[in-house]
This record gives structure tokens, C-alpha cells and sequence, in this order.
């Protein structure tokens, strides 16, 4: 007997084909997913070097309002969302006079809104790997699961004819090793991805950090050097 995929998937019973399509669909979606973050994370990359530059020159002249306009252009930037944050709160407190309420901090309240946006824009970047990390763990399994239940029929079917030897089950076990493999095959991929995604988070995370403690220090600066030209 052939032992090619389209004789094999013919000689499959229907609960081995069906744990083969759904270890498909699970790679079908890893690899959506693979293509939506690599897309996203290097837009957020590129984005984020030219808010930066720009930010720059922004913040070196006081153009805390031009710097937080800016920040619209690069919405798929992570850096853009967090300075925003930080440079609209503390912006706002100066206009609105909030700074001058005994108690209230603008610096410590751009702190916390810097907190509040890294979080949400961490959230963000990890749509979807979840499901890898999911698929990763599980489709071994499941392909797993399709082995043991083939393996079994194909005794069974030994059973039922009265034939033993390893000819009388070899195309059933054949057939029930395709399930484990595919589940390999799916996993792999599927682990490798979620591994190298969460390195790139962890390299934004660190990015935003960075990027959080130089704006802190740039507003302590300011308000030093308004403290300065009021005294």
C-alpha cells in the first residue's frame, strides 16, 4: 500500500481527519498571527525612530504642544503613546493651573499617566501571542491524542480479521504517526514565533522605560528652571 499523503488521509478514519484539520486551522492561525505581529512590530519600530527625532527637537525648544500634535502622526509607535501620556498630563496641569494646587504634583501625575499608557500599550503588543503560546503547548498533544486513537482502531481492526504480524497494522499505525507529526509541525513553529515576539516586547518595554525616565528628567529640569526665574 502507498503511503503518500492523499492515500493516507483516504484510509484515515473521521476522527483522525478531523484532529488533522483542526492541528491545520491551529497553524493556519499561528501564521496569521506571525505576519500581523512582524507587520505591526516593525512599523512600531520605524515609527518610534522618527517620533523621536522629531520629539527631539521638540521638547530642546519648550514645544510641549507641538511635541504632543506630533505624536498623532505615529499611532502605531509605542513610544508616541507613552511620551504623549506624559507630556499631555503634564502640559495640561501647567494651563489649567493644577500645578499650583497645593498637594498636586504635575511630575508625579505625568508618572502615573506614563504608567497607565505603558501598560496598555504592553497589552497591545501582546494581542494574539496568547493563542500561540496556547497552540504551542497543546497541539503536540492533540496530535498526540489522534496517534492513540489510531493506534487503537488499528488493533481493533486486527482484532475483528483474526490477522496479527506488524503487516496487518502497519498502515494504521502509519496513518495514526501522521497526527503526531503534524502536531509537531504545528507546535514548532508556533513556540519558535511566541519566543521571538516576546523578545521584541521585552526590547520595547525597555525602550519605553528609557524613553519614561529622560521625560521625568526633562520635566524635574523645567520646573527647576521656572523655579529659578521666579525667585
Amino acid at each position: 500500500m502507498s503511503f503518500d499523503p492523499v492515500t493516507l488521509w483516504q484510509t484515515m478514519t473521521p476522527l483522525a481527519k478531523g484532529v488533522s484539520v483542526l492541528l491545520i486551522l491551529m497553524s493556519i492561525y499561528s501564521l496569521t498571527v506571525a505576519v500581523e505581529r512582524f507587520i505591526y512590530y516593525n512599523k512600531a519600530k520605524k515609527q518610534s525612530l522618527a517620533f523621536a527625532r522629531l520629539v527631539t527637537g521638540f521638547l530642546k525648544n519648550d514645544r510641549l504642544q507641538e511635541a504632543i500634535d506630533s505624536s498623532k502622526k505615529f499611532k502605531n509607535s509605542h513610544l508616541a503613546r507613552v511620551v504623549a501620556a506624559g507630556l499631555y498630563e503634564f502640559h495640561n496641569d501647567l494651563s489649567s493651573g493644577a500645578a499650583n494646587i497645593q498637594g498636586h504634583d504635575p511630575i508625579e501625575a505625568a508618572e502615573r499617566a506614563i504608567e497607565r499608557e505603558t501598560l496598555v500599550t504592553t497589552a497591545d503588543m501582546k494581542k494574539g501571542l496568547s493563542g500561540l503560546a496556547t497552540i504551542g503547548t497543546t497541539a503536540p498533544f492533540i496530535g498526540l491524542f489522534g496517534t492513540v486513537i489510531g493506534i487503537i482502531n488499528a488493533f481493533r481492526g486486527m482484532a475483528l480479521t483474526g490477522s496479527g504480524g506488524i503487516a496487518a497494522v502497519s498502515t494504521g499505525i502509519a496513518e495514526a504517526l501522521v497526527t503526531t507529526a503534524l502536531g509537531l509541525f504545528v507546535a514548532i513553529p508556533a513556540v519558535w514565533l511566541f519566543n521571538i515576539f516576546m523578545n521584541k516586547i521585552e526590547r520595547f518595554q525597555v525602550e519605553m522605560s528609557n524613553s519614561a525616565s529622560e521625560l521625568l528628567d526633562y520635566f524635574i529640569k523645567r520646573r527647576g528652571a521656572q523655579t529659578q526665574r521666579t525667585a
